[in-house]
């Protein structure tokens, strides 16, 4: 990793001593993030760290580990094009702040996560399917979610 990257990781860690855990990673600077404190961190990292381009907001199913989710997000710095990840974990049935509020891009990728996993984002504005109709059960990229159907012969 390089010599900025690690700087960062510093920076974050002593600003955010007892929320952080930093995750070996080949291609950027990765932390996660303890839920309580994944809205304050992201302000911080667009405000004091100049990581103003959102990328993306992702999801993984660890099923059947505790927690099962991680939320993983990317953002770049658009002066040094530098990327950083930062993850938060969640359960099943826990739900994680919104950061549209923060980044305003995150809407579509919150709500693609929410239809998609069943991750549920509080102070979304409009947490709502994407991909799928309103009266859809279930949601397809869960790993239990049953992937058998009719027969058509």
């Amino acid at each position: 990793m390089s010599e900025r990257s690690e700087e960062l990781l510093d920076r974050l860690t002593q600003r955010f001593p007892d929320a952080l855990e930093v995750v070996e990673s080949i291609d950027q600077p990765t932390v996660v993030v303890k839920r309580e404190e994944l809205l304050a961190f992201a302000e911080h990292l667009k405000s004091v760290e100049g990581y103003v381009m959102f990328n993306d907001v992702l999801a993984a199913d660890w099923f059947p580990a505790h927690p099962r989710f991680e939320v993983i997000y990317q953002v770049v710095h658009p002066e040094s094009w530098q990327r950083f990840r930062f993850k938060c974990r969640i359960d099943e049935h826990e739900a994680v702040p919104s950061v549209v509020s923060v980044w305003p891009g995150a809407n579509w990728p919150e709500r693609e996560a929410y239809d998609l996993f069943g991750i549920v984002f509080e102070g979304h504005p409009q947490l709502t399917r994407i991909y799928l109709p309103d009266d859809w059960e279930g949601h397809p990229l869960r790993k239990d979610y049953p992937t058998g159907g009719n027969r058509i012969d």
